[in-house]
Order: structure tokens, then sequence, then C-alpha cells
């Protein structure tokens, strides 16, 4: 039997398209708070108007670094300050894919833990984007964002070549340490897929669909 408040209440309602428009993320921040999901994703332009028009009724979450990774540590911690200042409950950044593949984990580790320090006590997901690495590197990330101090290890961006799969979740749950959750992101497509991943391990997950499955039960015409 799926319980779809619990898997709403799981779910990271997302719009990350270059071409979203305020009346798109306002749309999704009502959708957010009607059907009471666990944060709103959105580009960080939008946070401040957002966090304006939900105050205290939904989280907002917005994207560091998104979607490559590979900008400076320093931008992404300027970044994270001006999306916290702005109003964001909850940052997800994109590590430096290349810094891990040159094996340079104590960077990273350094990297992800200035971003921690940055978000001043707001909750902290790493994207490591799976679809991209080995099962060697997904391991080593796995001990990277726990060593750091990070919140969540998160699948994906949903920009890249594949989004998430229910072996790396698995495979992320069982590396992580025992305070870091994982997040599933990138080609959940309804409410079966989201179930499936809960069951896998994931305590959230990043999702445009789940939303639009639920509506489409309730006849609201997608």
């Amino acid at each position: 039997m799926i319980d779809t408040k619990n898997i709403l209440s799981k779910c990271d309602h997302t719009l990350l398209a270059q071409t979203s428009t305020w009346e798109q993320i306002r749309k999704i921040c009502d959708d957010g708070m009607k059907y009471a999901t666990a944060s709103v994703c959105i580009p960080p332009s939008f946070v401040a108007k957002a966090k304006a028009y939900v105050k205290d009724d939904l989280k907002i979450c917005t994207v560091i670094g998104f979607p490559n990774g590979y900008n400076t540590t320093a931008v992404k911690v300027f970044e994270t300050k001006d999306a916290v200042e702005n109003g964001a409950d909850e940052i997800d950044m994109v590590i430096n894919i290349g810094m891990l593949k040159e094996g340079k984990d104590e960077q990273l580790v350094d990297e992800i833990a200035q971003i921690k320090a940055a978000c001043g006590g707001k909750l902290l997901k790493v994207i490591i984007e799976t679809c991209l690495l080995t099962e060697e590197e997904k391991i080593r990330m796995c001990k990277i964002v726990t060593k750091a101090g990070a919140d969540y290890i998160k699948t994906s961006t949903g920009f890249s070549t594949a989004g998430a799969t229910l072996e790396d979740v698995k495979l992320m749950k069982a590396n992580v340490g025992k305070d870091v959750l994982v997040k599933a992101a990138g080609g959940i497509s309804n409410l079966q897929d989201a179930q499936d991943f809960i069951d896998a391990g994931a305590s959230r997950l990043g999702t445009s669909r789940v939303v639009k499955a639920v509506q489409g039960i309730e006849g609201k015409g997608y």
C-alpha cells in the first residue's frame, strides 16, 4: 500500500529549468504548500521572492555550483552565504567531480566543510552525480561527505547523463555514516518509483513529477 502523504512529505518539489519564470516558481510553491512537501527546490535567483511568498509555510531549497560543480570553493561559499541570507532553508551543492577523479579527497572534504559552515546551521545536501562515477568513487564520496559533516548525500542533478538508481541509493545508504541521509533525484516519475526509492533507503526525493502524479489521481488534468 502506497502512503501518498508520506511520499509527499519526503519530496523536494523541484523546478530548476533554465527557462523558469516567477509564475512557474509561484505555482510550485503553491503546490508545495498544498501537498505539504518537504521543500521546493528552486534556482537561487528566486529564493528571496519565494521565501517572502511562502513565509514559514514551506521550506525553500536551492542549488549551489549547479549543475557542473566546478566553480571555485570561494564562489560556492559566497553562493551559499547569499542563498542563506536570501532565506534558503536547505542547500544542495554539486561536488567538483574532477577533484574526486584526481584523488583529491581531502580537498573535497575541505570544500564541503566550508560550505556546511556557510550554511549557518541550514541543511546541506551534497550532489555527487552518480552517473559519472565508478562504484569505488561513489563509496569514497560516501566517506568524504560523512567526514565533512554534511546532512545528506544526493545522487544526481538531473542535468547529466542519468538520474538516480535503486542500486546507487542502496550503495550510498550502506556506506555513509549513521548521521548522513540519502536523497535520490533524477528520473523519479511516479508514486511507485518514489516508494521504491524510499524502500531502498532514500529519506528525500528530488522530483517534479510526484506532485503531478498525485494531481493526476485527483483528476486535475495532468
